[in-house]
Order: structure tokens, then sequence, then C-alpha cells
């Protein structure tokens, strides 16, 4: 079956921002093309955690706004392809995530799951990789949400800063963070490098030597506009500090 494309697979907000700061939002959306059939998931699990990161968008948005920054944000499920993972992976093309099976994506074969991934990740890739080299000493904020519930389990965390083994933004932002929040924070939770969440900063700052770190935020503090807009703003003069006290060449403030 072919897979039409219906919509643009990438987002770009405030495409003219001019900070240091690029924000990416791999999770944003929970769109699956009709195509796909759905994958054949039903409208509850589609809507789930499991679809996307509720929230994060939202966020995301806010803080562009707030820095004029250049936010990146995919424009489908990652239960069609998970934007913060290789080709090569596994999970890019999950047939399974926490309960719930996704029957469209059983026995993909190979050319299957590189035409999703020249069709939904390399766009994706391309984008942020053209935004960085016209960005001067970028700064890459990558921003997620997360179930507060996980098989079951109760998450205390509440904001997780993480990192790979570049660890300059998430040391000062885990520095500062009593100074900006009261929220339960803590380093490489609920999930670290080991779990393979640190594709984009891997593949887009390792590299380089961006700064750079990822953020997940527990969705339930994050579930209206109001709840958005809040952490965005906060989260948004965290960052200033934290990048201040870094030694890194880029700079960020607050515009409005």
């Amino acid at each position: 079956m072919t897979q039409n494309q219906p919509i643009d697979t990438v987002q770009i907000v405030n495409p003219t921002g001019g900070s240091a700061a690029v924000l990416i939002c791999e999770h944003a959306s929970h769109y699956i093309p009709d195509a796909l059939n759905h994958l054949g998931l039903s409208l509850k699990a589609r809507d789930s955690h499991a679809a996307w990161d509720p929230g994060a968008l939202g966020v995301s948005v806010r803080i562009a706004r707030k820095l004029d920054a250049v936010l990146i944000a995919s424009n489908v499920s990652r239960l069609v392809y998970d934007c913060n993972r290789p080709p090569s992976a596994p999970d890019a093309m999950p047939a399974r995530s926490e309960v719930i099976d996704i029957p469209g994506n059983f026995n993909l074969t190979p050319e299957a799951r590189e035409q999703r991934a020249q069709m939904y990740y390399e766009p994706f890739r391309k984008t942020i990789a053209d935004q960085l080299r016209n960005t001067t000493a970028p700064i890459i904020v990558t921003i997620h949400s997360f179930t507060p519930v996980y098989y079951g389990q109760n998450r205390r965390v509440e904001i997780g800063v993480l990192h790979d083994h570049d660890t300059r933004l998430a040391d000062a932002m885990l520095n500062t963070s009593t100074e900006h929040t009261k929220a339960v924070v803590l380093r490489n939770e609920p999930y670290g490098p080991d779990n393979g969440v640190t594709h984009t900063l891997r593949e887009h700052a390792l590299p380089d030597g961006h700064l750079n770190v990822m953020l997940e935020i527990r969705n339930d503090l994050i579930q209206t506009e109001d709840q958005q807009n809040a952490m965005g703003d906060m989260i948004a003069y965290w960052l200033v500090d934290a990048v201040a006290a870094t030694s890194a060449q880029g700079t960020v403030q607050c515009v409005v």
C-alpha cells in the first residue's frame, strides 16, 4: 500500500527566531496518515501517551516564543516513526509500546522500514541539520513528556534533565534547578542514554560539540494550556541562567 503524505512531516515554529537555542520536539503529534489504517489501533490507543508526548508541543511553543528560538517538531506519531531513534533501531517503528500492540508495525519488511525512514525521519533530520548550520553556536534543547504511571509503577520524578556524555548544560540546569522550580528534578530520569533516548543529541549535538540537553516533563503537570505556558516560561528562564553558567560560546535570553 502506498503511504500518502497529506501533511508536512515537519513543523517549524518561529522560523526566523534569532536565539542560539534550537528547540526540538520529536513526539509532538499523534497523527497517523490514513494510508496506514490507524496502524490497527483503537482511538484510545491513538490518543494515548504511547502515540505521542501530550503537552510537549505546547510547552515547546511557549519556550520558543519566550526565547525567540526556532522550534522543529515532528508532525507524525512516534508509532509511525520515532524521530528520536535511528532507522536501525527496532523501536523506531515499534511493534509494542508498554502494554499496547501496534499491528501496523508487525513484521515490517526492510523495504517498508526504509520507506518510512525516508518519508518521516529523513526530512526531520535534514531540517534540524540545516537549521544548526544556519545558527551561530547553537544550543540544542529537546522537549518531551512522560506518563506518571508506567507498567503500573508511579513515577516520583517530575522533570528529568537528560544528557549523554556531554553533561555541561544538564549539570548547569541541575545546579540551578531549585532557583526556578519546586518540582522533583532528577538526572537521566525516567530514562537515560542506556535506553536509547539521546539519539537526537548524538546525531546533532555531540559530533560538533554543541551545548545540549534533553528535558522530560511529567505529563500530568502540563495538561492544560495554562500549565503548558507556565512550564514553558519557567523553563525558558531556567535555560537562560543555566546557559550563562556554562563556559559555552552561545547565549540565550528571554525576549518577551
